[in-house]
């Protein structure tokens, strides 16, 4: 009885700590992401280079900020979906930088296909974590978003209205989501 009791200690106190670090990661990504959609708002419009470095520069954060989640993640968990992620937001930084090359139609197709797939990850990632850590819906429901977001930017693309500044609000909404998990992880840590 007494080892029960000390592995589900345990297992809480790694559920804690886990709870507590990506707390602290999910204020950082939303604090980067406010701070790119007020950049993108006040300078792409005015310089395309500007435009251009803030659009490859959010899935290269995506790569850090991933590779702060599995440091976060204490336990026994899988972290191959992060490392996916990982993959897929370094080949997707280099192939924005690439499209840009031959227009901003062709990096928000780019951007886009690599939300839906870091959208689905963030899915089952929160999916997985909501069992042990709480506090996950808003992650649920931001992958969700990133899927159905990263659908209209490659339907959009080709709009003449279209340009960098439309992913405006999926960073918006993305901090939104990550600060609403860093409160309800807050009730879990």
């Amino acid at each position: 009885m007494t080892s029960i009791v000390q592995h589900n200690a345990a297992n809480t106190g790694k559920a804690d700590e886990t709870a507590k670090s990506l707390r602290t990661l999910y204020f950082v990504r939303a604090a980067f992401s406010i701070t790119w959609v007020i950049l993108v708002a006040l300078l792409a419009k005015t310089s395309f280079g500007i435009a251009s470095a803030l659009l490859i520069i959010y899935p290269a954060w995506d790569v850090f900020g991933t590779f702060l989640d599995i440091r976060a993640n204490h336990g026994h968990i899988s972290k191959t979906p992060q490392y996916i992620n990982v993959a897929i937001s370094t080949i997707t930084t280099l192939a924005v930088g690439l499209a840009l090359q031959k227009g901003v139609p062709e990096a928000l197709m780019v951007f886009g296909t690599w939300a839906i797939l870091t959208g689905l990850i963030q899915l089952i990632l929160g999916l997985r974590r909501r069992k042990s850590l709480g506090g996950q819906w808003p992650m649920i429901i931001s992958g969700g978003q990133s899927i159905l977001g990263g659908s209209s930017f490659i339907l959009l693309a080709h709009d003449p209205t279209t340009g960098i500044t439309s992913l405006v609000g999926y960073a918006a909404f993305g901090a939104f989501y990550y600060l609403l998990a860093a409160f309800r992880l807050g009730k879990t840590a």
